[in-house]
């Protein structure tokens, strides 16, 4: 049995088109108000990592795509903590940003945390804010983590049903693994988080209608980590010493024995950018029509 393949790169083509059709009704119905205001993301880059840069750039093009107007803004990696949170602040009263995106991580003389408490909540459309976490714990209406949100829409864009599902996540990390039990748990599933120091990993997780790694360890979830007909969520995004990347599930293994997989590159990546881009929309309707 060859799993069916859960392919990011289509599902968020389908995201991004509905949020295109959207912006542009926008723009049309405001073409003749010259103090109209748009859906705006707001990116900040700290110092020039390789790494950072490239996902900036990314971000900045995807905006273009769907008629996000981008605002860029890079720092000196010897810039203080308040030089940035001065930034943000600023960021924080200029109207016409909706969205305000830190790349991290952040050079080591910065405390993440700070930096993130002061992104305004309502414009915190990486979903990482306390005040956004705590929402999302309670079930309430908020901007959710773009990772966690993109698992979701990908198996609900494929019709996979989850309530009442053992759902089984390898990974606790405040990124990904603890606000996608939230959102599974909201979905009725029946959600256990796994990390390093659970025991006899391999038969918990052969007990999962959803499986979703997100470890961040090349190739670690086998096939006999996995129920026959079980759907697998691959997060992992590694990069093997060919600098090939790779998931944290052995794709090939996997797929003899799922019932559904995700692919890497190509899963949950695009998905990540697609729901970023969808949140920043959301923040813009919530501003300008509160």
């Amino acid at each position: 049995m060859a799993a069916t393949v859960i392919s990011g790169k289509e599902i968020s083509k389908v995201f991004r088109e509905r949020l295109k059709q959207s912006i542009d009704l926008i723009k049309s119905e405001k073409v003749d108000d010259p103090n109209a205001i748009f859906p705006g993301l707001a990116v900040i880059q700290v110092g020039a990592d390789p790494a950072s840069s490239i996902y900036v750039n990314n971000k900045k093009k995807s905006c273009e795509e769907v008629g996000i107007v981008s605002f860029s803004y890079t720092l000196e990696d010897t810039a203080t903590e308040a030089e940035l949170i001065e930034l943000i602040e600023t960021l924080n009263k200029d109207p016409r940003v909706h969205g305000i995106l830190c790349q991290l991580p952040l050079p080591k003389h910065m405390d993440e945390f700070s930096v993130i408490n002061a992104i305004d909540p309502k414009k915190d459309v990486d979903g990482f804010h306390p005040v956004n976490k705590g929402l999302l714990s309670i079930g309430r209406d908020c901007l959710v983590s773009c990772t966690p949100l993109g698992c979701l829409m990908m198996l609900k864009e494929m019709n996979i049903d989850i309530s009442g599902k053992n759902c089984v996540i390898i990974g606790r990390s405040n990124i990904v693994g603890k606000p996608l039990a939230a959102l599974m748990l909201a979905e009725n599933a029946t959600v256990t988080i796994a990390h390093s120091k659970t025991k006899d990993l391999k038969a918990l997780c052969r007990t999962a209608d959803i499986l979703i790694a997100a470890i961040g360890r090349s190739g670690f979830v086998t096939e006999d980590f996995v129920k026959p007909g079980a759907v697998v969520i691959d997060v992992g995004i590694n990069r093997d010493p060919d600098n090939k990347v790779r998931g944290d599930v052995k794709y090939d293994e996997v797929f003899e024995v799922a019932g559904a997989i995700t692919p890497v590159p190509g899963g949950v990546g695009p998905m990540t950018i697609a729901m970023l881009l969808q949140n920043t929309y959301k923040s813009y309707l919530s501003l300008t029509q509160s």
